[in-house]
């Protein structure tokens, strides 16, 4: 029961990291445009992340893929990067059908990225003898906690700044996405690999 607590606030602490806050970063750029009504769509995006950032975690852990951190580290903020866009160029114009099309691409995919963002760490965290796949699974149950934590938070602004502020939907996600990028930007050119 230890080491289940153990991985499992590893895991809910490794997103809530403020620190490394680009997980939150992609997490709001992937739910701008969603509203509390959505949320059966919006678990299938997050577990979806979560699954893509538990696979990576598990073929690099058991070293069946390894990444230079450098490449690592400019894509993760590419990938923020590039869902935020995709909200600025299709707030207001595309069908939510096409959106949730993308966006489960992104989820899966970046999560794919973002995984690897965490690899070195997670293998210095289990014990070289010790069995990586139960301890991978509690890391990912934290994970998906704490994402659930941040979505939920994201939905209340939202709605919040709907409601009470009176921004249209479409404000909304152009707003929070051009911050998004505006805070992206520095990170993409500090991490650029070439």
């Amino acid at each position: 029961m230890e080491n289940f607590m153990f991985y499992l606030q590893q895991g809910f602490f490794h997103v809530l990291d403020w620190k490394a806050y680009d997980h939150i970063l992609f997490l709001v750029a992937l739910v701008a445009i969603y509203t509390f009504s959505d949320w059966m769509r919006i678990f299938l995006l997050v577990s979806l992340f979560t699954i893509g950032h538990t696979l990576t975690l598990l073929l690099s852990a058991y070293n069946v893929i390894q990444i230079k951190a450098n490449y690592v580290e400019f894509l993760i903020p590419a990938t923020i990067f590039i869902t935020a866009l995709f909200n600025i160029f299709t707030a207001g114009k595309a069908s939510k059908k096409n959106k949730i099309g993308m966006n489960v691409l992104f989820a899966f995919f970046f999560g794919l990225i973002h995984g690897l963002g965490f690899a070195g760490y997670f293998r210095m965290i289990v014990a070289a003898n010790e069995d990586k796949l139960l301890p991978l699974l509690e890391f990912a149950l934290g994970i998906e906690g704490a994402q659930i934590l941040v979505v939920l938070i994201i939905l209340i602004l939202a709605f919040a700044f709907q409601t009470v502020f009176r921004f249209s939907k479409r404000d909304w996600v152009l707003v929070i996405s051009s911050l998004i990028i505006g805070i992206v930007i520095p990170m993409l050119i500090q991490n650029k690999f070439w």
